[in-house]
């Protein structure tokens, strides 16, 4: 679906900057880019049938993760 959404080989007006990726900011805009996870007792807090997935859309490039504790 994203990719029908935002293809890739298109030539989007980012591709302007030099960067050859719009697409992959397209996806990341629709599926969103942060997660808000519940941690209890040192364990990730989740229903039964919830998981955690990480999506890349811009291929092997170096990323960073960022963690925010809030609360107590």
């Amino acid at each position: 679906m994203l990719e029908r959404l935002a293809p890739s080989g298109q030539d989007y007006q980012h591709h302007l900057t030099g960067e050859d990726n719009g697409d992959a900011h397209l996806k990341r805009t629709i599926t969103g880019f942060q997660a808000l996870l519940p941690i209890t007792k040192g364990k990730l807090d989740l229903g039964p049938w919830e998981q955690v997935f990480y999506a890349e859309f811009d291929g092997q490039r170096k990323k960073r993760v960022v963690v925010k504790i809030i609360g107590e």
